[in-house]
C-alpha cells in the first residue's frame, strides 16, 4: 500500500483482507473500501453488491490470461517482453467477442 504510484479510489478485496489496520490505512488515504467482513465479526458493514461483482470479472479475465502458460510461468526475461506478451493474450480475449456473433 505504500507503493508509489496514482492513488486507489476503490479498494476491491476478498474476505482475507479484512482487518482494522487495512480498512483504516485505505480509508485515510480517501481510497473506498469495498472488503466484505469476516463472519465472526461483531459489527457488520454492508458492502455495495454491484461494485463486488466487478471484482469477479477482474478475476475472471485474470484467470483467462493464465490459460497463456507463458504468462502464468513468466518464461519472459524483460518486464518489457512480458508486457507485450500481456497484451498479446488480451488481444486474443477481446476478438474472442467477435467472432461468430452475427
Amino acid at each position: 500500500m505504500e507503493a508509489e504510484g496514482p492513488e486507489a479510489k476503490v479498494v476491491l478485496a476478498d474476505r482475507g483482507y479484512d482487518s482494522d489496520h487495512i480498512r483504516e490505512t485505505l480509508e485515510e488515504n480517501g481510497a473506498a473500501v469495498v472488503i466484505p467482513m469476516r463472519r465472526n465479526r461483531k459489527l457488520q458493514i454492508p458492502v455495495d453488491g454491484h461494485i463486488y461483482a466487478l471484482r469477479n470479472r477482474i478475476e475472471r479475465c485474470f484467470n483467462k490470461l493464465k490459460n497463456a502458460r507463458r504468462l502464468a510461468t513468466r518464461y519472459d526475461k524483460t518486464a518489457a517482453s512480458y508486457l507485450a506478451f500481456v497484451h498479446i493474450a488480451a488481444i486474443r480475449l477481446w476478438t474472442r467477442a467477435f467472432v461468430n456473433r452475427t
